[in-house]
């Protein structure tokens, strides 16, 4: 009882970084747009098409290279396009062509946009159209930006002051943030303060999947830490429900976040963990999580851990009163992560392992937009593809081990890539399909290779390995759009690059120990020793046996989950 309530109260945060990560996909959307005129219309024509006003134009527009020609109530006629304007010199009549003189002149008086749609967006908002159009453009990767340097500045801090805290920061900060976008007063402020909702969200993803990841026991581990992409997905999907019922920017951007609210009010509940508290030496407060699990779950078999860990009585008052051991802690940083061969090796594996999945996954998705069709229900297929691939994935996992389902979906990828290279171009379904087969293989791997990364550090570097992998998938994201721009090289460019990358780390990949019922690590030591029968690394972490004290935790925690049925 207690893992679950702790588990979906963690999980349901989860939502609002999916929210926050797709938002701009409405939010900053460039409708059909001309220049605005100097005066009041009385005719407007586009083509054969005679209309009364310049909105009844918008439903006959197909081409950004049409124009409207429109006549004012002093007689002027003027062609209006989408970054310039042009009057004609000799108003004969109403005539859409012309081939007289015409004077040109820049959009001074702002310009018409097609509300149909979107009633505004932030594009709208600040004119982010012609030689702004760059800003626009912008506004995804500032975004990701601050998502690569989140993972890596909380994951850091979650290992240093306790994943409690940082939750507490980086949820109250999506909230604070979320809604402050919507109050922004211009581009600038609105691309900073959405780069600050862009570090807490990836934060708090990040050291979610830890958090959880470390309490729940390890028969239930899999679908836990997988189910945490559901939610993420099930944040896209409510993108596009939110998305097509409110068409005002900052009022859709208040809707998606206030969804963050429940979350807020209670989060200052949650427990630390006692992985972390163990690794801190604060035995003590590791003592009171653990009898206030056994309490919810109505255990009543005593867990001490003292007798865990096999320390004496003055041995946990001087580790919560902070002796000079305590304060000499090593504190870890990123170069742990390479403290010798076997350690570095791993980590490179994995940080391929996570740019692949990414940048898989964004090229797969920019080619299902050939789908075609209303781009609300796309969107909410995109996030629905998604929660199929992730019970495919635990099911694997749990019967043929982490590593073992890792490797052939990222060869199967690369194959899929091959594939449809050779799918004549006029077989547009089964091209679509096998894109989407596609991004469901790379989706696998995408998805468990976040609980791979937990489990194949120890605690005292866990948040700050799965914050670097996700700063590592983050640069694939990036590197995605220009990946897709290869396709005027090539059109098949993109795919070749990603089944390279794809086929690489499958192949990496079968170096990485097995983690699948192994108990977590706790120290370098331990993690080096994992899958292998000689030690390799040392270093001034907390003594080795309460590695030992963590499995006998995690079996305690198996009792209560057993007790509980």
């Amino acid at each position: 009882r207690f893992q679950a309530c702790v588990y979906f109260a963690s999980v349901f945060q989860a939502m609002s970084c999916g929210i926050h990560y797709l938002a701009s996909v409405f939010m900053a959307v460039t409708p059909n747009f001309v220049c605005g005129i100097p005066g009041n219309v009385s005719s407007v024509l586009f083509y054969n098409s005679s209309e009364s006003s310049i909105e009844d134009v918008w439903t006959l527009w197909t081409s950004t290279e049409g124009y409207i020609v429109v006549q004012l109530e002093n007689g002027e006629i003027w062609e209006l396009n989408q970054c310039s304007r042009s009057k004609r010199e000799v108003s004969l009549g109403l005539a859409y062509e012309y081939k007289g003189n015409k004077s040109i002149f820049s959009c001074s008086d702002g310009f018409l946009y097609d509300d149909t749609k979107w009633r505004s967006t932030v594009v709208t908002q600040w004119d982010l159209v012609c030689d702004r159009e760059w800003l626009a453009k912008l506004i995804q990767p500032t975004f990701m930006l601050g998502v690569l340097i989140g993972a890596v500045i909380f994951g850091d801090i979650a290992d240093r002051l306790g994943r409690q805290r940082v939750i507490w920061f980086t949820s109250a900060g999506q909230f604070v943030f979320g809604i402050a976008v919507a109050f922004t007063f211009d581009y600038y402020s609105f691309v900073i303060v959405r780069f600050l909702l862009a570090m807490v969200s990836s934060g708090y993803l990040v050291v979610a999947f830890v958090y959880v990841t470390e309490f729940v026991g390890i028969k239930a581990r899999t679908w836990a830490s997988m189910h945490v992409h559901a939610f993420f997905a099930m944040g896209i999907m409510i993108v596009a429900l939110v998305g097509f019922l409110v068409r005002t920017w900052w009022v859709y951007q208040i809707f998606l976040s206030i969804a963050t609210l429940p979350f807020v009010l209670c989060c200052w509940m949650l427990p630390e963990t006692p992985f972390w508290l163990l690794s801190e030496e604060r035995y003590e407060d590791a003592q009171k999580v653990i009898n206030i699990m056994a309490r919810w779950n109505k255990v009543s078999t005593p867990c001490k851990v003292s007798e865990l860990c096999s320390v004496q009585q003055d041995d946990l008052v001087s580790g919560t009163t902070g002796d000079n051991d305590t304060s000499s802690t090593k504190k870890h940083n990123i170069l742990d992560l390479f403290c010798n061969w076997h350690i570095a090796r791993r980590t490179i594996t994995v940080w391929l392992i996570w740019f692949t999945g990414s940048l898989g996954y964004y090229v797969f998705s920019l080619s299902s937009v050939s789908l075609g069709g209303n781009e609300y229900l796309n969107l909410f297929l995109i996030g629905a593809v998604e929660l199929p691939c992730y019970i495919v994935a635990c099911i694997g996992m749990d019967k043929l081990g982490r590593r073992n389902t890792l490797i052939p979906f990222l060869i199967l990828s690369a194959l899929i890539c091959v594939l449809i290279m050779f799918i004549p171009q006029d077989f547009n379904i089964l091209i679509i399909l096998a894109n989407m087969a596609g991004k469901f293989s790379i989706g696998v791997a995408f998805g468990l290779i976040y609980l791979y990364t937990a489990e194949l550090y120890p605690t005292i570097v866990r948040s700050l390995a799965v914050g670097s992998g996700s700063m590592m998938c983050r640069v694939g994201s990036v590197v995605a759009p220009f990946c897709v721009y290869l396709r005027s090289v090539w059109i098949f460019m993109p795919l070749l690059l990603v089944g390279i990358m794809a086929l690489l780390s499958g192949i990496l990949t079968i170096m990485l120990p097995e983690t699948l019922g192994k108990p977590l690590t706790n120290t370098l030591v331990e993690a080096t020793e994992l899958g292998r029968n000689k030690k390799s690394c040392s270093e001034k972490t907390p003594p080795a046996h309460s590695g030992a004290a963590l499995e006998k935790i995690e079996m305690f925690g198996q009792e209560i989950v057993s007790t509980e049925k």
